[in-house]
């Protein structure tokens, strides 16, 4: 009876270079089938872990949040404490809370900030090498941002969405219509851009392959009337292969 339960959400941060995504899969090792292990071992119940989103394989977070349900009374730093020493290095919880019942992480997000990282000096410090796209080409960056300026707002993104999304039967949700409020991208440093995005919802795949399509209009292969046009059309063939998981990041998920 959920009445009875306590809903717990943690603030989680994780390399996701050794996992095959989020998403609890049979034979593979993921992010919630690691958390949902240690949390049922040390409750001793069947613990069922829920994610604000799924993250691909070799995707990182500096700030996904989950939560789960227990009857056990759980003295959050405690445990807190006892989760990360069983968790391996790659996953820490950041923080445990206690939360009213019908908090969902998922259903009670209103958006969540990505950043996509890219190293663009002539040789990549091994320390970045899974963190951050290595690019040697000299991008057309103003080009980039006009690109990125028609992002900003509410579109349909079918053009930069991977097969598997959503459900394309059910037409009674927003389909692929997502709200951007925030595309940009800056420089740190003199060898590292980031672009951050920041909206109500992403498709699958999304950031990366429109970090795709706006990398090859930085190399000057379409130009910024032409990804307004890709964008526009609905059709995911006309838009760039999507960038690589290991430069992207979840950062936060808002409430």
């Amino acid at each position: 009876m959920d009445h009875l339960l306590i809903n717990i959400k943690l603030l989680v941060a994780y390399d996701g270079t050794d996992f095959s995504g989020w998403q609890r899969q049979k034979y593979c090792s993921t992010i919630q089938g690691e958390i949902e292990a240690c949390i049922s071992r040390i409750t001793q119940e069947k613990i069922s872990l829920y994610g604000a989103g799924r993250t691909d394989a070799g995707v990182h977070a500096e700030g996904m949040i989950a939560h789960f349900k227990t009857s056990r009374a759980i003295p959050t730093e405690d445990f807190s404490r006892s989760l990360n020493s069983m968790l391996p290095g790659s996953i820490r919880i950041l923080s445990v809370n206690k939360v009213d019942d019908n908090f969902h992480a998922r259903y009670s997000a209103v958006g969540k900030h990505y950043r996509y990282t890219i190293f663009t000096g002539e040789i990549q410090p091994p320390s970045r090498r899974l963190y951050s796209l290595h690019i040697r080409d000299d991008l057309n960056l103003p080009a980039v941002r006009k690109c990125l300026q028609q992002l900003e707002g509410t579109h349909d993104f079918s053009s930069f969405e991977n097969s598997g999304s959503r459900n394309r039967e059910d037409t009674s949700g927003r389909g692929a219509v997502r709200t951007i409020f925030q595309a940009s991208l800056s420089r740190k440093d003199n060898d590292l851009l980031m672009f951050e995005f920041t909206g109500d919802g992403f498709l699958r795949n999304m950031v990366r392959n429109m970090v795709g399509s706006l990398l090859d209009s930085g190399r000057d292969r379409q130009s910024p009337d032409k990804f307004g046009e890709i964008l526009r059309s609905k059709n995911r063939t006309l838009a760039s292969p999507a960038a690589p998981p290991h430069g992207l990041s979840l950062i936060k998920v808002l409430y």
